[in-house]
């Protein structure tokens, strides 16, 4: 009798250190799944911002009514936009064509994002504050008010999490920094000097805006010419469209300090060409 009562006590100890084990484990799993849901929840209103693109999928006017986004009301508020950790954005249109960059923040309480839409120089081309609605995981919502003048006209603009990754075809290199011609080399490699007629057409300092339009001065800060430019999708030419001319050449180079492109001067004769060297500047554009 005496075995059988051991031999039950030790199978209930057995039993009440398995329900203790049990108990222990499942609080970790919850402890470890609140700390998952915390660390969610104390993302800071910028953090939660720059942790995803945002795809515009929707737009509402004041009355909740939906808004086509190719309204003109609302389109020009449309596409991918990046918000990155360092403070910087950069938004495409739906199509991947740069359409703006600069810095952004956002306030301590999640109720206001500011962006400041730069030149290639780094001056503040505009300055929008945008009141927001919506900031989690999976939506940013804000709202509008284009007329200052009269704030019971709104539109409310809606984005949502998307894993559509940034073009990396060089728009945002290009358009992010001053360029000053600071070489030439012929179809041999030798050095041409950049007063030579050959290339004496291609030298200047040029500015790529993120809004797609460009001006280029000469070395002595003349306006030379000035238009709309881009980059096909692969990367691999830049376009310029003026009143006068439309531009096709070659990208050689396109990194953070280079961007070389070649020219063809006839087209008929394609193994004369010239490659024309440009290295980011610190050069204000002339007014």
């Amino acid at each position: 009798m005496q075995r059988l009562k051991n031999t039950l006590m030790n199978t209930l100890k057995k039993l009440c250190y398995l329900s203790a084990a049990v108990l222990l484990s499942a609080s970790f799993v919850s402890c470890s799944n609140d700390d998952n849901e915390m660390n969610i929840e104390q993302q800071t209103p910028s953090q939660t911002l720059s942790s995803t693109p945002w795809e515009t999928t929707g737009a509402k006017d004041k009355n909740g009514n939906s808004v086509p986004l190719t309204d003109a009301s609302v389109s020009g508020y449309v596409g991918f936009a990046y918000f990155k950790a360092d403070g910087k954005f950069a938004i495409y249109n739906l199509t991947d064509v740069l359409r703006s960059m600069g810095t952004w923040s956002v306030d301590a309480q999640g109720k206001t994002r500011t962006i400041a839409a730069l030149n290639p120089d780094g001056t503040t081309i505009f300055t929008r504050d945008v009141e927001i609605l919506v900031l989690n995981r999976n939506e940013f919502t804000y709202r509008i008010r284009p007329n200052s003048g009269d704030l019971s006209v709104y539109y409310d603009i809606i984005h949502t999490r998307t894993s559509h990754a940034e073009p990396t075809n060089g728009q945002l290199t290009l358009a992010s920094t001053p360029w000053e011609t600071t070489g030439a080399k012929d179809k041999n490699g030798n050095n041409v000097a950049l007063n030579d007629a050959s290339v004496a057409g291609f030298v200047g300092y040029s500015y790529f805006k993120a809004n797609g339009t460009f001006k280029i001065f000469g070395l002595n800060d003349v306006l030379r010419s000035e238009g709309t430019w881009s980059i096909s999708p692969d990367g691999k030419k830049r376009t310029l469209t003026t009143p006068t001319f439309t531009r096709v050449v070659d990208i050689l180079v396109l990194n953070e300090t280079t961007f070389t492109y070649r020219i063809t001067p006839d087209a008929a004769n394609p193994s004369v060409f010239y490659d024309i060297i440009h290295t980011k500047v610190n050069h204000k554009e002339p007014l």
